[in-house]
């Protein structure tokens, strides 16, 4: 075969022509050790805090632990797929995850990643969002003062939630607190009929930490089957994934929810709980030999949770103005954040430290679920600081004194245990307490509208029930908002729009409503 110089010139020449250059520079590493699902790094010279690294296999990972001849970095994966002597990459890219509207009615990960078994999210480069990012600054936030419904009666009435402001709920196992969360994004469906596309929707997001996965298959059907599922996002990290991935859930959902606020959305976001996600980041902090402190946390658990309560806030309308990053002014981020207790100890160290991050406290206490008030709200120290500016002004004066008469009523019940001659006033005082209480009680599942609740404290407040039997109270308060909403169709909206107390015509329509439905139960 004889070879032609000029031919061979001419082929190099073309694929020179064509020759297209992609020289990048690329930060690599090796991996020095690798086990418990923390990997050290040799060779990651410009590392970033919290950047995203590969590893062989797929297996992704975050640097947490910056020091100078390695990277201590934890996995998010299989530990297994990872081995000694591996290439690492770096991305050049803060661990970051999806976010947008495509993410509404859907299960996923701490990263964002779809565990549903829906399909891909359909999202793009342009939704990622950091996980770590700066609360709003004092210029651009705003005072609270629109409500957040949870269609409880007890905390309604009692312990007001505003949108925009970070409320612990707080109690031992099995009291009821993940129900209470249920209730919330249920109610939620009130505020825009449960069209996620409706401005004034409100946008749930419920962040399972440490939870078992047939807990959470249960709240996502219930969900469901109640039509909630359309405004509300589930990020899931269970007792099975890892302690990283356990950590890193609250912020990735916290990312989400921020997407929205900065558009002027409304959002509540349930973290359930932060005494797991506490547990899961002292696991990789000891991993990573950080030093202890006390009991065995790392010295930075505080600022592990406040950084993560501080981004809950209501945006000042003019924030756009202050700072670009903000789409549209008014927008709210309501943190309600769940801590676990042992034997009702709030004065533990988690406990405390999220109490004082947060403006409030519901706390559920076992005694009163285990002899049937529920939900056991305990309103002695249970407490919101935003208060009354969070009601509308027709139940702020309606439950005004309940607090005070349940309080009375607590200290008569101790003290009547112990005798039985009891003056009239005392005897008055002791029956209207246990009407109150018994229609603070409601089932499950079963959120009250903010009107409706104000029809029945009304009936209680005024006395008009301290003659019917405790026996029929849950009976009288089913006819009579039933009476009220089909008789006189008015009375919600004339009880939203009262300025300071319902109006007196009102009233009259009410004691009419509250004397027929008791004729009626009576008879």
């Amino acid at each position: 075969m004889d070879l032609r110089p000029a031919e061979v010139t001419s082929i190099l020449e073309k694929e020179i022509e064509n020759y297209q250059g992609d020289t990048r520079m690329q930060s690599v590493g090796t991996v020095l050790s690798v086990g418990d699902g923390v990997a050290r790094v040799y060779g990651l010279d410009d590392c970033m805090m919290n950047e995203l690294l590969e590893f062989a296999g797929g297996v992704r990972g975050i640097a947490l632990n910056l020091e100078e001849d390695n990277v201590g970095c934890v996995l998010l994966g299989d530990a297994a797929k990872v081995r000694e002597g591996d290439t690492v990459k770096a991305t050049g890219r803060i661990i970051s995850v999806p976010t947008g509207p495509q993410l509404l009615g859907r299960v996923v990960n701490a990263l964002g990643d779809p565990v549903d078994g829906k399909g891909p999210l359909g999202t793009t480069d342009d939704d990622l969002r950091p996980i770590e990012q700066d609360a709003p600054s004092v210029v651009e936030r705003q005072p609270v003062d629109q409500p957040l419904q949870t269609g409880i009666k007890a905390v309604d009435a009692m312990i007001p939630i505003g949108r925009g402001q970070r409320e612990l709920i707080i109690g031992d196992r099995q009291t009821g607190k993940t129900a209470l969360i249920v209730d919330t994004i249920l109610s939620q469906a009130n505020t825009g009929g449960g069209d996620p596309t409706n401005p004034e929707q409100v946008i749930c997001i419920y962040v399972a930490v440490g939870q078992k996965q047939s807990t959470v298959v249960d709240i996502v059907r219930r969900l469901e089957q109640a039509g909630a599922m359309p405004y509300t996002i589930v990020v899931l990290a269970s007792a099975i994934d890892e302690a990283s991935m356990q950590y890193l859930s609250c912020y990735g959902g916290c990312a989400m929810g921020e997407r929205f606020r900065d558009e002027g959305r409304h959002v509540a976001i349930f973290y359930d709980d932060l005494y797991k996600q506490a547990l899961a980041y002292r696991q990789v902090m000891l991993l990573l030999r950080r030093p202890p402190g006390r009991e065995a946390f790392p010295g930075d658990v505080f600022n592990l949770h406040s950084r993560l309560l501080e981004r809950a806030a209501k945006l000042a309308d003019n924030a756009p103005e202050i700072n670009p990053r903000f789409k549209a002014g008014g927008g709210t981020l309501t943190a309600l954040p769940v801590v676990e207790t042992q034997e009702g100890d709030v004065s533990a160290y988690i406990p405390t430290n999220v109490i004082s991050i947060t403006d409030g406290q519901i706390f559920l206490e076992s005694s009163l679920f285990n002899s049937g008030i529920r939900p056991a709200v305990n309103a002695g120290i249970s407490v919101s600081r935003v208060g009354g500016a969070a009601q509308i002004p027709a139940m702020k004066k309606t439950a005004g004194s309940l607090r005070l008469d349940l309080a009375q009523f607590r200290e008569l019940q101790a003290f009547a245990q112990f005798g039985s001659d009891l003056d009239a006033a005392t005897q008055a005082k002791l029956t209207r307490g246990e009407r109150l209480v018994e229609i603070l009680k409601q089932g499950q599942y079963l959120p009250v509208k903010v009107t409706d609740q104000v029809v029945i404290l009304y009936a209680g407040s005024t006395g008009a029930l301290d003659d019917l039997a405790v026996s029929q109270l849950a009976e009288f308060e089913k006819a009579l908002i039933e009476y009220v909403n089909d008789s006189h169709p008015e009375v919600a909206d004339q009880i939203l729009t009262a300025k300071k107390d319902i109006p007196e015509e009102t009233k009259a329509v009410l004691d009419g409503a509250i004397a027929a439905v008791k004729a009626q139960i009576q008879a």
